[in-house]
Order: structure tokens, then sequence, then C-alpha cells
């Protein structure tokens, strides 16, 4: 059985500014399906950023375009496997023109930064402690305290 690929698609009001901003962050783009209306960003075997001309968009819906600077439709996230990594793309997205809309949130089991592309399309990376996702999030912050006491009687 072939594994599903995700797509997803994004606007840009400039689509060689997005590029650079993407390859920055450490993707690659794949030429075969890239032109001068859409760029394929590839994060990884199985997802795919199309980063596409507002107009190009367009012919794909009937609905509006919203401007990704005032409105959000889709709040993107992406794992990373530790901290220093989340730290790390969002170091090379905001030297590449990207910003920070918000701080850091740190759930002790979950840590997580939003990055915002120049267009506005935000980017949230990050990374969640492997028995958080096995257990949940209140059985695995359970077991900490649970571990913690232990440790101080």
């Amino acid at each position: 059985m072939t594994a599903t690929s995700i797509f997803v698609n994004l606007p840009t009001n400039d689509l060689d500014r997005s590029k650079a901003f993407y390859e920055a962050l450490g993707f690659t783009i794949n030429p075969l399906f890239t032109d001068e209306n859409a760029a394929c960003v590839v994060f990884s075997d199985n997802i795919y950023f199309m980063v596409l001309t507002r107009e190009y968009l367009g012919t794909f819906t009937e609905k509006q375009i919203i401007d990704t600077k005032t409105h959000a439709q889709a709040l993107i996230a992406l794992s990373r496997e530790s901290r220093d990594e989340v730290d790390a793309v969002l170091a090379k997205g905001l030297a590449a023109g990207g910003t920070e809309p918000r701080d850091a949130q740190d759930y002790g089991f979950m840590y997580s930064r939003d990055l915002e592309d120049p267009d506005g399309n935000v980017l949230e990376f990050l990374f969640m402690e492997q028995a958080a996702a096995e257990q949940g999030p209140e059985a695995y912050l359970a077991d900490q305290a649970q571990a913690a006491q232990s440790a101080t009687a």
C-alpha cells in the first residue's frame, strides 16, 4: 500500500521570496513541480507545501483567498525531535524574514513555537515527549508528579 502524501497549498505574494524562506529553513524545492506560479517545498518523503501565487491559488477554488497577514485559515504543526531542534528551526526562520507572533508555549510534555512566513502563513514547530504522545498528556504529567514526589520522599 502506498503511503498517503500531504500537500498543503499556501498563498504567497512573492514566490521567489517564499522559495528562499523555505530553503533557509532547510527544506528543498522540487524543480519538477515548480514554475512561475508555484513552488513545491519538500518537507519530507510524504509532506509537501505548494506555495502558490495568490492568483494561481484562486484558480483552484471559488472561495476568496484570505489575507494571511490579518486572517488565519489554518495553523500547520510540524514536529521536531527535540526542543533544541524547535529553537534551531525558529532561528533559521527568523533570520530568513519570518516572525514569531507569540511567545514559546511550554506545557511540560510539549514545547512549541510559532513561525510566520513572510506572507503570514503560520507554522508551528513542536516537540512532544514520546511518553506523553503514548499515554496522553494528563497521564504523563501525573506520572511525572508521582516520580518527583517519590524522589523527594
